[in-house]
């Protein structure tokens, strides 16, 4: 099989290949996939069908798959939203529900058992999650949106498909400081460098590649250091943070173990001891 096809974004096996790539790789069988919709609050997203597997990414609730093959437990999906190809437990799909109409709009908040804070909880949620709503109710002055099985969520936690959080995912990055550093994660409850870009960036209508080294070759454009303002990105290699000013960045970190404030020069200089110098600098 061709080694230049990436297999985070292209699914293929000896036994099994999406169809897309017919004629391109070799493959006993060739699909389309199933559509299908995430069900638990936050996935991991892994290589092998192993819980002993690392985490590549996360797909949170209500976000769309097609689901490519199901064994032993397991599911072999690929996310519509960014492509990325993985495995998750065969219990956290399910069939298609109604099309997503809200979307959470904070770093995170609760799903309760009915239109009352005083409930019971039923989850938590993350930023980016996707809901169906069927409702609406208010409750002591607080307004909810209402869920399928009486559940609820506070209304001004969300907002409708398709009203990104202003312009400026900046501000919504920063949203998530001190969240602890999670290999691998986009969530509110953990949240690597990459992800933190990419959801940051969904949140307020664009796209972003999901692993730091995607966004380095293909986000935006080059720019060189001295030009750095806030919005851009600065790379290391396996690394990537936000500029907030020409002279901070905020980033999802392995030093603090959560997202942070650091001094451009700061960072330079405590990143390369390890890791060397900035590999390059874009402008999404």
């Amino acid at each position: 099989m061709p080694e230049t096809l990436d297999r985070r974004l292209n699914a293929y096996r000896e036994d099994l290949a999406e169809e897309r790539l017919r004629g391109l790789v070799e493959a006993k069988r060739f699909v389309e996939g199933t559509p299908a919709q995430m069900a638990a609050p936050v996935t991991p997203l892994r290589a092998r069908p192993e819980l002993a597997c690392g985490t590549d990414t996360e797909l949170l609730y209500g976000e769309t798959v097609r689901v490519l093959d199901v064994a032993d437990g397991w599911a072999w999906v690929k996310s519509d939203l960014d492509g990325y190809v993985g495995y998750v437990p065969e219990d956290t799909v399910k069939p298609p529900q109604a099309p997503a109409t809200h979307i959470v709009a904070v770093p995170r908040t609760f799903i309760y058992r009915g239109a009352d804070l005083r409930f019971p909880q039923a989850f938590a949620l993350s930023m980016g999650s996707r809901l169906s709503v069927a409702g609406e109710a208010e409750k002591r002055g607080t307004r909810y949106l209402l869920l399928d099985g009486g559940l609820a969520i506070v209304a001004n936690h969300c907002v409708p498909v398709g009203s990104p959080l202003g312009d400026d995912y900046v501000a919504v990055a920063t949203r998530f400081l001190e969240t602890p550093y999670l290999w691998g994660g986009r969530s509110g409850f953990g949240i690597d460098c990459s992800g933190l870009v990419q959801l940051a960036m969904q949140m307020t209508g664009g796209n972003a590649p999901r692993d730091s080294d995607m966004q380095a070759s293909g986000l935006g454009r080059v720019i060189s250091r001295d030009e750095l303002r806030r919005g851009d990105l600065i790379f290391w290699k396996g690394h990537v943070a936000i500029m907030e000013d020409e002279k901070t960045l905020v980033h999802a970190n392995g030093h603090t173990m959560t997202v942070a404030r650091e001094g451009l020069e700061d960072a330079i200089r405590r990143i390369g001891w390890l890791y060397d110098q900035p590999t390059g600098y874009r402008r999404p």
